[in-house]
């Protein structure tokens, strides 16, 4: 037996971002129930798994994933709460997520703990015998929501009146819905990461004299100010303005076209943050994601993505002190793990990011619970054709080395 889930996502906005901001660490989950109190707009579950304490949660999800073995592969995010990530059989960025889905094949279901663009990634990339799952519909991601198919399109034709065909190749983050990714595979774009994306803009550039880079501005401005590309080449796209709000002539003298997009989490940071930590704790290194703002990554002593962050962290000398500009939970299992380190975040209010959040353990309890009874929920799907150019721009973004 299947569910079918007709009905779209609730629209992802950033209203709920400080839902769970505080200015301690402690960030433990509470019963579902009690984390609804909080005014945050999820999907609702049978009320014996809202009331389910964690520790029960805990152990239900443990007896359930034995039980289904070798049926079920459990892929992490890094910025899942620790007690949904202790689940995980693979824990990665979207980079690392997007490989392994592509070279899974065994298990007959993919439970994706992350937000909604990733488990449809997981879907175009893995077999048609397999089920992707997301254990909340309502996992979506702001930034991915800020490049609308209907907008990107406009541009998309605008570009293509203005420029010709073939001058500009769009590049999209994998933070975006897969009629994005399908777009750009069938105009001979790419889809990146924060880990390739430096070698998906020489992959680019080799092959068009501009690019359209969707949705994250700052990732996009960060990588091209490291390729040399001024600022003044390059363009912000506002979807709600004709012509994204540039004259034709900006346009044509323009080689990066950046639409409006920005992660809610990382332009948290900020340079007096920095400044702060630097005047607090003597030989502090500074390292931040990608997403944050130019002039936040200028500041830092290194840039890059959760992988990177996580391993050059790791591979510190002992004793040394770090400020990371990326997501809390992340930043607290850092910390866990190098306990001969001091590890902290450069924002001292502590903000997890609300759309990963939503994979409460209730979710993946409720999940497998279905499962062992034959009944699939949530399950993730395309349309073949947005499925065939997806997967032609997911393939060449696995291909660039």
């Amino acid at each position: 037996m299947v569910i079918k889930i007709d009905k779209q996502p609730i629209p992802i906005t950033e209203i709920e971002q400080s839902a769970f901001c505080q200015t301690d660490e402690e960030l433990a989950s509470k019963t579902l129930e009690q984390e609804f109190n909080s005014g945050v707009r999820w999907q609702k579950l049978p009320v014996s798994y809202m009331r389910t304490s964690p520790e029960e949660l805990e152990q239900k999800i443990s007896a359930a994933k034995k039980k289904l073995g070798n049926k079920i592969v459990i892929l992490g995010h890094h910025y899942q709460r620790d007690e949904v990530i202790q689940f995980a059989d693979v824990r990665g960025d979207s980079f690392k997520l997007s490989q392994h889905a592509a070279e899974l094949k065994d298990p007959e279901y993919i439970i994706f703990c992350g937000v909604h663009f990733m488990a449809e990634t997981a879907y175009i990339l893995s077999t048609q015998r397999q089920k992707v799952i997301l254990p909340n519909l309502t996992a979506g991601c702001s930034m991915a929501d800020m490049a609308h198919i209907d907008d990107v399109m406009d541009c998309w034709d605008d570009l293509t009146e203005i420029l010709g065909e073939g001058s500009v190749i769009p590049v999209t983050y994998m933070n975006s819905t897969a009629a994005i990714k399908s777009l750009c595979g069938e105009n001979g774009g790419v889809v990146c990461t924060s880990s390739n994306a430096s070698a998906t803009f020489d992959w680019s550039f080799e092959r068009g004299e501009k690019i359209l880079f969707l949705p994250d501005q700052h990732l996009g401005r960060n990588t091209a100010v490291t390729k040399g590309v001024n600022l003044n080449e390059m363009i912000i796209w506002n979807p709600f303005k004709p012509l994204g709000g540039n004259s034709i002539e900006a346009i044509k003298n323009s080689k990066m076209i950046l639409w409006q997009g920005h992660c809610s989490v990382h332009t948290r940071f900020t340079v007096d943050q920095i400044n702060a930590a630097k005047k607090s704790h003597a030989n502090v290194s500074v390292v931040v994601h990608p997403e944050c703002t130019l002039d936040v990554v200028e500041s830092s002593d290194y840039v890059g993505s959760t992988e990177y962050i996580r391993q050059i962290i790791n591979e510190g000398e002992p004793g040394t002190t770090w400020a990371v500009g990326t997501e809390i939970s992340l930043v607290n299992r850092i910390a866990t793990e190098n306990p001969d380190k001091n590890v902290f975040c450069l924002d001292s209010v502590v903000c997890p990011c609300s759309t990963m959040y939503r994979i409460h353990p209730a979710y993946l309890a409720w999940v497998l619970d279905g499962l062992l009874e034959g009944v699939v929920v949530n399950q993730i799907t395309v349309d073949e054709n947005t499925r065939k150019y997806s997967r032609i721009a997911l393939d060449r973004m696995l291909s660039i080395k």
